[in-house]
């Protein structure tokens, strides 16, 4: 059970550096598309699509499971946190099944889409250019799967008591005073 949740760590650890360097490209992007633009009046063609089909989508889906994993998603406990520990202990365990379910769920459905997309290579005329987006459909797929592995993982993990191997160590800002 460790090993898997190693390997899926790694995973999520790869796919989120995809993500920094999808934003960081983006960036540069955009400053050399409004230099071009400011500068030269020569824009860069097929900005606006490259960013919003390719770089965000990226960015958006591929970090999912990452926050998972850390467990940083945002939370609200009203109730909860009225409860004993021990059920809010079970609450979450048996959340993580429902999480699954719905995972898989948009997972599945996402695939679909992205295959429609695919079957018929779907694409955005920009300018004179014609820019193929198919591929960008496959990311909330992929990032959803991830997502669903990381909560049936976590889930199995609640079940039988076992260590989990995910990374779930947060990054804390480092103090000067130290």
């Amino acid at each position: 059970m460790y090993a898997i949740g190693k390997f899926l760590s790694r995973i999520i650890d790869s796919l989120t550096v995809i993500s920094g360097l999808a934003i960081a490209l983006m960036m540069l992007h955009i400053t050399v598309d409004v230099i071009l633009r400011s500068g030269f009046n020569y824009p860069l063609p097929g900005t606006i699509t490259i960013v919003s089909y390719y770089y965000m989508a990226i960015a958006a889906f591929m970090p999912l499971a990452f926050a998972e994993q850390k467990q940083a998603h945002i939370s609200v406990e009203v109730v909860t946190e009225l409860m004993p520990k021990v059920v809010q202990k079970h609450l979450a365990g048996w959340m993580l099944l429902f999480s699954a379910a719905v995972f898989a769920l948009m997972t599945l459905r996402s695939w679909e889409e992205a295959m429609s997309k695919y079957g018929i290579k779907a694409s955005i005329v920009q300018g004179e250019d014609s820019l193929p987006v198919w591929p960008t459909y496959f990311m909330l797929p992929l990032g959803c799967c991830l997502m669903f592995l990381v909560v049936a993982y976590k889930f199995i993990v609640y079940l039988t008591n076992q260590p989990s191997g995910l990374d779930t160590e947060r990054a804390a800002p480092t103090s000067d005073a130290d």
